[in-house]
Formats: structure tokens, sequence, C-alpha cells
């Protein structure tokens, strides 16, 4: 092995791989740092082409069984039957233990902080839900002055936005929205019948919420380069969470790190726990990183010209935290005294569903691997509300056999063969996702006392909702029953948190900030470029880097953040300025 490389990247995940990519398709020797194991795409570690009497306890996690404690993030995410379907057993090897993986936060603010151990990190389990951000997300903060003013706008990114779509593969509709810019989509998954009854109703009655289906990153007609990393079409068995041997979703193991590969540009070094960077002070830049062999405990050390910092937001901030000097007291690039701060994630606590009537005769095939989505429709404030911000929905229409059985409800013989043919209602669900206002006291900082098992300080998180929030949540609680009145359901229920019920801040799974850009190095951690303003050679490109969390999903402004770093990275290392 090269004693330096051009580049270090630590982390594997969406934007780990996708630094890798684009720096070793510009001819850089990059060295990827993994602190999880090694997984081979389509290997034994992927359970999506066993059949169900092929997985233990049938995919379920026995009640009485020890990983309930040590998963219980994970658990509380899905409820006590895990509706998100992660809580199975095919899927917890994705998940890290919390046992053995220890944070804190204080007792009355819990924090869900979900990590994904493994080549590929949480890749491998996202949700793939795939929005551009819009002009106005990204002038928010200076428009009402909560957090700080993004240094990009909308037109920075849209080329980038274009590069990435191109080679992940999007699926979608052309939507027409003017908040919700186009992609450049693949074939959209198609409503059924209930969704399009919905859809209709609600167009003519609040012409301004639409019902769209659910952009996702998933291939509906590869392209040649798709197929010829051997990804291919999505076959909608919504079995995504145990990994896709397809490679119809995207993933750094499906995508971005084989096309590094191909490169001969690339080196992989898995179960290699980054703790800290190296910096010299006189030069301005760090030389290399710190890692701890996660079986051994040994250190080592490796040397980069570059590095490009992408292990997730919160373990990103956690090293730069740990990165402590006589030069650097208070952790490396911050100066400004804004690292760790503006902790972010999405609102969620508002729901409702309803019935739709007339369509029980009707059955779903397959399983479509996404929903539909209702586009933030208060970007500016209007009547009846008394917060800034705003909301999009996710959601769709289900069978629920409620008359039925299933893996929940007993029953064996011709009885339950009855009630199973019984026609069961369609279901309607909205559920909120609300934007948090950036705050500086949402903060993570080093435990002064506690370590992990390798000594490292374990991270603090000290994040909660405010006012602000908690009225976004009942108007979106109205919201979402007010709309499924209109789209034509009945027997219509919402649920939201109670006035003093805290909320779980992590638990959406869009954990950002920590190192926001910004354009003022007094206030920020790093430069329109995702570059640091004390170190010219360092570059923070995950959920890390965002100034404000905007309502969709963030991981395609991500990749684009990262993909638009690493070139101007690769200009400014030509130019000798790095």
């Amino acid at each position: 092995m090269s004693d330096t490389f051009d580049a270090i990247v630590v982390g594997s995940g969406v934007t780990g791989g996708w630094a890798a990519k684009e720096l070793c398709e510009r001819g850089l020797k990059v060295l990827v740092l993994e602190r999880g194991r090694d997984i081979v795409h389509g290997g034994p570690d992927y359970k999506d082409m066993l059949l169900p009497w092929e997985l233990e306890h049938r995919n379920l996690v026995p009640e009485s069984f020890e990983l309930a404690d040590r998963y219980a993030m994970l658990r509380r995410k899905g409820g006590t039957y895990d509706q998100t379907g992660l809580y199975r057993q095919s899927v917890l090897p994705f998940f890290v233990d919390d046992s053995q993986y220890p944070y804190s936060y204080p007792e009355d603010r819990p924090f869900m902080w979900t990590r994904g151990y493994q080549l590929g990190g949480r890749s491998l389990t996202w949700g793939r839900q795939t929005y551009r951000w819009g002009p106005k997300d990204f002038e928010t903060n200076a428009k009402d002055g909560h957090g700080l003013d993004w240094p990009i706008r909308y037109p920075d990114l849209a080329p980038w936005y274009d590069h990435v779509e191109k080679f992940i593969g999007v699926s979608g509709a052309h939507d027409g929205l003017p908040d919700l810019p186009e992609s450049i989509m693949q074939p959209a998954f198609e409503f059924s019948s209930a969704e399009k009854f919905v859809a209709e109703n609600l167009s003519r009655a609040m012409p301004d919420r639409r019902v769209i289906m659910g952009r996702c990153a998933h291939i509906t007609e590869p392209t040649a380069e798709q197929s010829a990393l051997g990804r291919g079409r999505c076959l909608s068995r919504n079995l995504c969470a145990r990994g896709c041997s397809f490679g119809a979703y995207f993933s750094s193991l499906s995508a971005t790190l084989p096309a590094a590969k191909r490169t001969e540009n690339l080196t992989i070094i898995t179960d290699k726990i980054v703790h800290s960077l190296v910096h010299d002070p006189k030069t301005r830049r760090v030389t290399g990183v710190r890692a701890i062999d996660h079986n051994s405990k040994a250190g080592s050390e490796y040397q980069g010209r570059m590095i490009f910092v992408c292990a997730g937001s919160i373990a990103s901030v956690h090293i730069l935290l740990n990165s402590r000097s006589e030069a650097n007291p208070t952790g490396l690039a911050n100066s400004s005294d804004a690292l760790g701060r503006y902790i972010l994630d999405h609102v969620s606590p508002a729901r409702a569903r309803g019935v739709v009537p007339g369509f029980d005769d009707r059955f779903a095939y397959g399983r479509r691997p996404t929903g539909v989505y209702i586009p933030n429709f208060r970007h500016e404030q209007r009547d009846g509300s008394d917060f800034v911000r705003g909301y999009g929905y996710q959601g769709g229409a289900s069978q629920r056999p409620d008359t039925g059985t299933g893996w929940d409800k007993p029953g064996i013989g011709a009885e339950a063969k009855a009630k199973a043919r019984k026609p069961a209602p369609w279901v309607f669900s909205l559920d909120m996702f609300g934007e948090m206002l950036p705050s500086p006291n949402n903060r993570a900082t080093l435990h002064p006392a506690k370590a992990d098992p390798w000594g490292i300080p374990q991270i603090h998180l000290d994040c909660a909702i405010g006012e602000n929030e908690r009225k976004m949540i009942r108007q979106g609680r109205k919201d979402a029953e007010d709309m499924l009145r209109a789209g034509g359901c009945i027997n219509v229920t919402g649920f939201s948190l109670s006035e003093d019920e805290p909320m779980m801040v992590g638990g959406r799974t869009h954990e950002m900030g920590g190192a926001c850009m910004g354009r003022d190095p007094r206030t920020s951690v790093l430069n329109g470029w995702a570059q640091a303003h004390d170190v010219d050679n360092l570059f923070v490109t995950d959920g890390a880097c965002m100034a404000s969390c905007g309502t969709v999903n963030p991981s395609l402004t991500y990749m684009a953040i990262t993909a638009r770093a690493a070139d101007r990275a690769v200009q400014l290392l030509k130019q000798g300025a790095i």
C-alpha cells in the first residue's frame, strides 16, 4: 500500500461512495476507510433472495429476545410491531447494537441515532426517497433569520443534481410543481385506484395540495451505464432493507464504489475506526487520519493530500470534535465555535388515516417500493398558521385486512382462511415531515467522562424541538385530517404529540447539521464548497454540512454537494492551492 494517498475518504455510505467515485474518476489515488465490516454486494449478508420460511423466526424478532434492549432505539422507531419493517431478523445486521456503540443524551431529551457500520453504511437501508431541494429551501434562513444563510443557492447545485440523478436512477413523474424542481427521471410507479380517487378529489377541493407519486432511487428503465455496473430494473418486491441483489435501488455497494473500483485508483480498508484527523497548524492543512482497528484495537495512521469526511452527520462532527490539539483545543475547524451546533432532524409526530370507500373489490399486485407524496404547501405563512417554514407528507393507500388474519392476528384452519378471503378496506395514511428551525442550542459535544469500548469519548447529543415545531405539529395534524376528508376518505382519525410530550429528535433518521456551511468564517464551519474555513484541504460533505433541513428527504442534496465539492477539490489540487 502507498504511504500517502491523493485523497482519503472517511466513510463509505451515500456520500463517501460519491466522493470516492468522483475523485477516482478524476485520476486521484483514493483511500476509503470504513469503520464497519466488509460486505460483498449480493453476497451472504443480503437476505433478499430467501423465502419467508427460510428466514429465522419467519423474519420476526421474538418479544423476549435480548435484541429488544440492544436495539431499543430501532424498535422504538417502528413501535411494538415495527411498522417500518426495520426491526426484522434479516435487517438487524445492517444496524448497530446500541450497547456496543454507546452515545449520550439527556434523560429527558432522548436522541435516536440510527447507524449502519458496514461497507456501504446506511446506503443499504435508506428510505430512497429522492427529491431536489427547491430555490426557497436555500433562501429561508436568510428570509426569516433562523440559522445561517446558505452560501449557495439552487442554481449552484442544479447541474450537480443532473449529474447525480443520471447515475443513480430516479423514478418519478414530471409533476410541474414550481417549488419541487423536476428531476431527470425514469418512469414512475403507478398509483393504486384508491390513491387516484383521493388525489383527484383533493386536487379539485384544494388545488395547491398535490398528491404525486413518490420519487425514489429505483431503476425502472436501466441506462447503459447502470446495466454495465450490473444493475437491473426494480421488481417491486419491497425487500429493500435486506439488501438488493439486483442493484435496482441505489447504494454505494451497487453503484458508486464499483464505479470507483473500475478506475483502479481505489483502495478500501474496512474495520478501521477513524477517531481524529492529523493537522499541521503551520500549513492550515490536514495531513492524515488516525484510526483504531475494530478488532485488535491497534492504532494506525494514514496520510493524504486532502480529506473528505463522510462518516455521517453526527459521526463526522464527532471526528472533528475529537481532533483536539494545542492549536485546536475545542476541535478541528472550530474557530467559530459553530462545530457541533445547529443539529437538525425532520419534525415527525403528526399523522392521519382514513378509509377510502368503494374499493373493497380492488387488490394491489406486487409491493411498490415507494408511496405518494404531498409537497410543502406552506412555504409562505398562511392564514391560520402561527409558525414559520412548513412540511410535506409521505403516505399512501394500502389494504389493511383488519377483518382477516396476519402475523399479528391469531387463527388457524377454515375460519382463518374465510377471514383472509374477506375483502379488506383501503386505508389512506399521511405522515408529516416538517422543517425544524436551526438553533445553536441543539448541539453535539464530547462527553467529559464516558468513552466507548475503543477509548474514544462518547458523543453527547442535546437536542429538542421548540414552540415553532409544536405549532407546526398541531397544524400538520389538522391539515392531514382536512386533506383526507377533502380527498373523499371516511372515518378519518389523526395523531400528534400531546402538548408536553417530548419529540425524540433523530426519529426520522435525517440528522443534519453540526458543521454547517455559511458565508462568514466567524459563524460557520464550512464555505459554499463544503470546504472548512480553517483547513484548506478538508471537506465535509455529508449531512453535517447542512445549514437547514428543508422538508424533503435530504440524501440527493448530500450527493450533489459531494460531487460538486469533489470537482472543486481536484481543481484546487491541480492549482496547488491545497
